[in-house]
């Protein structure tokens, strides 16, 4: 199911910076031509001139279906077929959960986990067509893990999109489509600027997990697309703690509870 990068057409969303811009320039390096989108739209083009003649721009807010279809519209139209979709967007609100308001509960899911729901239904239908593709889609290792109580909104997406994930692999691999599930941990990133404060500030917690910088996730995705691996982990050692979390969940859990301040 793996796919030849090489001629590809790969579509990433939210790659006008950070990881997608950088899984943007890891496709183009193995001969995709790339359709890079983001909400800005002077992101969204500077990387597309990064990347020259094989590459085009396009404004797209995930929360919109009518975004989405023109983006698909615009790569049949430019490159004839879509290969590979990549998920990227994701926007955090981050707080005591009980400051933390109903509003921005549903901005999170709008962008986070429904913004991959309409990806699916607008991308999906020509993928299953030609029988053959790969979809990636970012959670993160807040959505393998309970650290991220301080950013609960953006734990619960990420959790939902590592069960959509896993559930879409069994339902499209049969099909010729590969489903891969980045779950990056700390990487050098604007993130920042899609934080939405809330309540008394405290620092992050998690464990003591490596920051890489983007361009070596982007190289990951690439590694792992190409392997049709499922799960892409940026630090190893959060494989070891999935490893103590399904072994004795309860056991996981009072442990956490102990070293929580």
């Amino acid at each position: 199911m793996s796919i030849d990068l090489h001629n590809s057409v790969a579509v990433v969303t939210g790659a006008g910076s950070g990881i997608g811009r950088a899984a943007a320039h890891a496709f183009a390096r193995r001969g995709a031509r790339v359709v890079v989108t983001d909400l800005v739209r002077e992101r969204a083009h500077a990387v597309a001139g990064e990347l020259g003649a094989r590459a085009v721009a396009a404004v797209c807010d995930v929360t919109s279906l009518d975004d989405l279809a023109a983006v698909r519209e615009l790569a049949l139209d430019r490159f004839g077929r879509i290969d590979l979709v990549m998920n990227n967007v994701g926007i955090l609100a981050v707080g005591p959960v009980e400051d933390i308001p109903l509003a921005a509960w549903q901005r999170v899911v709008d962008v986070n986990l429904l913004g991959v729901v309409r990806s699916n239904l607008v991308f999906l239908p020509g993928l299953l067509e030609q029988g053959v593709g790969h979809i990636v889609n970012t959670a993160s290792t807040a959505g393998l893990l309970p650290y991220g109580y301080d950013r609960l909104p953006y734990t619960s997406t990420k959790h939902a999109i590592v069960g959509l994930s896993e559930a879409l692999a069994l339902y499209l691999r049969p099909r010729g489509i590969g489903v891969s599930c980045l779950c990056p941990a700390g990487v050098a990133t604007n993130i920042v600027e899609q934080i939405t404060f809330y309540g008394k500030p405290a620092p992050p917690r998690g464990p003591d997990f490596p920051v890489l910088d983007a361009d070596a996730v982007g190289e990951l995705v690439v590694e792992g697309v190409s392997h049709d691996r499922f799960l892409i982990l940026t630090a190893p050692k959060a494989a070891d703690e999935l490893r103590e979390r399904g072994a004795d969940v309860d056991a996981y859990l009072s442990r956490l509870t102990k070293d929580t301040p």
